[in-house]
């Protein structure tokens, strides 16, 4: 499960460009905290206490307790906007959310398992068509990472979110449809047909094309 994560903020009294930039001078963040049918709290962070938690690898799918003033407000990061040069945090999106709300997040995949793939072992290479899931969950559940195994698969198959075991008490966003989450690809320079292909080389029949044309002892007759 995701641990949870507080940030420390204090309220924005003046909005508009000319205050978000004389913050970000001062290495705060302005962000603002909304939803729960609640009005919208403008609030701004420290710059290195956020890109601490940015670097941790699952901010986005973390819960995080915003205190304001000594008040807890439970939220989940919702959009990030980064500078297009430099990639400082310029703007955060916090939804508020109560304690077992169901959340939709994007979690994290991690694949295992490459050793039991027939096809890896072969040279294949694994084509991650998605690197996380869109699930639905709990807001106190929320996992770290799904861990999706690539045992048994050959060149050629794919997996899709139907041969995915999630976590108890979460689904996928997405329900229309069995999407494609990996497959294992032939190596640069097999075709199609030597993937499929298990016969050794060496084990191919000689025919008459592979043993030059002419058997000297019965040579070739050739029409008047």
């Amino acid at each position: 499960m995701s641990e949870q994560l507080t940030l420390s903020a204090e309220t924005r009294e003046r909005a508009g460009k000319g205050a978000s930039r004389a913050m970000r001078r001062q290495g705060r963040v302005p962000a603002v905290v909304y939803g729960n049918r609640q009005e919208p709290l403008a609030i701004h962070v420290e710059e290195k206490a956020l890109t601490k938690m940015l670097h941790t690898g699952h901010f986005m799918n973390s819960v995080v307790m915003i205190d304001v003033g000594g008040e807890q407000v439970r939220t989940l990061p919702k959009d990030v906007q980064f500078h297009p040069v430099t990639d400082r945090p310029l703007h955060v999106d916090f939804l508020r959310i109560s304690e077992h709300a169901q959340v939709t997040v994007a979690v994290p995949i991690r694949f295992e398992g490459e050793e039991q793939s027939r096809g890896i072992r072969r040279g294949g290479v694994l084509n991650a068509v998605r690197h996380e899931l869109e699930l639905v969950c709990d807001a106190a559940e929320i996992p770290d990472d799904i861990e999706i195994s690539l045992a048994g698969l050959d060149i050629g198959d794919s997996l899709h979110i139907s041969h995915v075991t999630l976590p108890a008490g979460t689904s996928s966003a997405i329900t229309d449809r069995d999407f494609t989450i990996a497959t294992i690809v032939a190596p640069s320079g097999m075709s199609t047909s030597d993937a499929g292909d298990t016969t050794p080389a060496d084990a191919v029949p000689a025919t008459d094309a592979t043993r030059g044309g002419e058997d000297e002892d019965h040579p070739a007759q050739t029409q008047a």
